[in-house]
C-alpha cells in the first residue's frame, strides 16, 4: 500500500482526531491539562466538522469559480479546444455492474462533461490513471461510461496521472504537442482553484466548467447544526483541498 496513502490516513481526520483522544486517555493521570486539551480537540474537532453549516461555510471560502451559465454552453467551442474531467477514484468491484465503476463524485463530473459536449461539441479527453496500480484506469472507466451512458465518446484518454498536477502534466504531454492550449476544464467546484492552477502553470488557457457546489444553502433542520456522516466526509475533502491549494505553489511555482 502506498506510503502516501498511509500517510495521510493517519495524519488526516478522522485518524488523527481519533488518536488525540486515545492520547487523552492515556496522559490522563499524569498530565490531566494536556489530556484535557487533547480531548477537546479531538471531540470539537470531530464534532464540528461533522456539521452541514460548517461545510456550507468552509466550501464558500473556497469556491471562488463561478459556475456557466446554461446559454453558455453552446458557445464554448469558440473558448476552449476540447474538455478535460479530471478523474476522482472509483468503486471496487460492485457486483450490480460486475466491476469497478467511477465514483458518485466523478460521475457527478462525467454526466456534466457530457452535457457540456452535447452542447458544445467540443472533443474530450478524460484523465486519472490506475487505482493503487489496479486496472482499468479511472480515465478508461470514464471513457466507458460516456460512451455506454451518455453517448459520448472520449478522443483522449490519459491512464498516467495519480494526483492533480500529474493530470495537468500528463494531459499537457499529450494535448500540447498537437496544438491544443485552450481547455475546458470539468471538476468539483471546491477542487477548481487548485486545479486551474494546475493546468496554467503547465502551459494552457483554462476555461472552469465547476460542478458539484456544496457552499450552497445546506437545506438541513435546525440549519444544519446537527451533524451527519455526510458532512464529515466533507470536511475531509475540503480541509485535503485546503492543504492541497498551499502545498502546491511552494511545490510546483515556477
Amino acid at each position: 500500500m502506498p506510503l502516501r496513502y498511509m500517510l495521510k490516513q493517519f495524519f488526516m481526520p478522522p485518524g488523527i482526531l481519533l488518536l488525540l483522544l486515545v492520547l487523552a486517555w492515556f496522559l490522563r493521570r499524569r498530565f490531566p491539562r494536556l489530556a484535557a486539551g487533547c480531548f477537546a480537540v479531538g471531540l470539537g474537532g470531530l464534532w464540528l466538522m461533522s456539521l452541514p453549516v460548517a461545510v456550507e461555510w468552509a466550501a464558500r471560502q473556497i469556491e471562488s469559480e463561478p459556475a456557466l451559465a446554461q446559454q453558455q454552453w453552446a458557445e464554448l467551442a469558440q473558448h476552449a479546444d476540447v474538455i478535460v474531467i479530471l478523474g476522482a477514484g472509483r468503486d471496487s468491484a460492485d457486483p450490480a455492474w460486475g466491476g469497478d465503476q467511477p465514483s458518485a463524485m466523478a460521475m457527478e463530473r462525467i454526466r456534466y462533461a457530457a452535457r457540456l459536449a452535447k452542447a458544445s461539441g467540443l472533443p474530450v479527453l478524460a484523465t486519472g490513471g490506475l487505482h493503487f496500480g489496479r486496472p482499468p484506469s479511472e480515465a478508461a472507466l470514464a471513457a466507458q461510461v460516456m460512451q455506454e451512458d451518455f453517448g459520448v465518446a472520449v478522443r483522449w484518454q490519459e491512464e498516467r496521472s495519480r494526483t492533480t498536477w500529474e493530470n495537468a502534466v500528463d494531459t499537457a504531454a499529450m494535448l500540447q504537442p498537437e496544438g491544443i492550449r485552450r481547455v475546458l476544464l470539468v471538476t468539483q467546484a471546491w477542487h477548481m482553484p487548485r486545479s486551474r492552477w494546475s493546468f496554467e502553470q503547465a502551459g494552457f488557457e483554462v476555461v472552469t466548467a465547476p460542478v458539484g457546489f456544496i457552499g450552497v444553502p445546506n437545506d438541513r433542520p435546525l440549519g444544519g447544526w446537527l451533524p451527519e456522516g455526510k458532512s464529515f466526509w466533507q470536511s475531509t475533502q475540503l480541509l485535503n483541498e485546503l492543504i492541497g491549494s498551499l502545498a502546491y505553489p511552494l511545490a510546483y511555482g515556477r
